[in-house]
């Protein structure tokens, strides 16, 4: 991604910390990422296109973040466990990842919408126009790479009972991230009980 483009989600995500998205204008985050107001137009179209490509830059962060979790440790409970503490301090840390992980939108964030048809120039912004997952489609995404992660030479029942647990490791992750543990709570400890029956340890 060229340093301007990323300069200026940089500066959109700073906007977003301090206001709402209305309320964030094109010309401030241009002025903050050091680059005229063509220079964000060319590269985002309007303001509709730069929520659409932060948007995909924090999902495809997070994704980024399940993977090195994926890639912490060997034994599967811990591989999963490390994906879902990551989703809940992901949640926890950035509105627009808790938002694309839960579904929960309001009225401070950028909606979530898909352009109908892109005609950029710019190919990172193609990808972005097509918009981000849904939660479900998100979920599948995490389950797929853990499944890919972690399954070797297994029988195809053993295939099965990974997939759920990929799955409710992700799940148990959004049921904290929807509704927060308090201090005395361990989440990790729960997800890994959790993780721990669906493969049978």
């Amino acid at each position: 991604m060229p340093a301007a483009r990323e300069s200026l989600l940089d500066a959109a995500y700073t906007a977003l910390a301090r206001r709402p998205w209305a309320g964030v204008r094109m010309v401030d985050v241009a002025a903050v990422a050091g680059v005229s107001r063509q220079t964000l137009y060319n590269e985002f179209g309007s303001k509709d296109g730069l929520a659409r490509a932060l948007l995909r830059r924090e999902t495809d962060t997070y994704l980024r973040g399940v993977e090195r979790a994926l890639a912490q440790a060997r034994d599967p409970v811990d591989r999963l466990a490390a994906v879902s503490a990551w989703t809940i301090g992901a949640a926890r840390d950035n509105v627009l990842v808790r938002a694309v992980l839960t579904g929960f939108w309001n009225e401070r964030l950028p909606a979530p919408s898909r352009a109908a048809v892109s005609s950029s120039p710019v190919p990172a912004q193609r990808r972005a126009d097509a918009g981000v997952p849904t939660p479900s489609e998100l979920l599948t995404q995490v389950r797929d790479r853990a499944m890919a992660a972690l399954v070797e030479r297994g029988r195809p029942s053993e295939t099965e009972d990974l997939a759920r647990a990929c799955e409710s490791a992700v799940r148990v992750a959004l049921s904290y991230v929807v509704a927060p543990a308090g201090r005395e709570e361990d989440p990790a400890r729960l997800v890994r009980r959790v993780i721990a029956g669906a493969v049978g340890r």
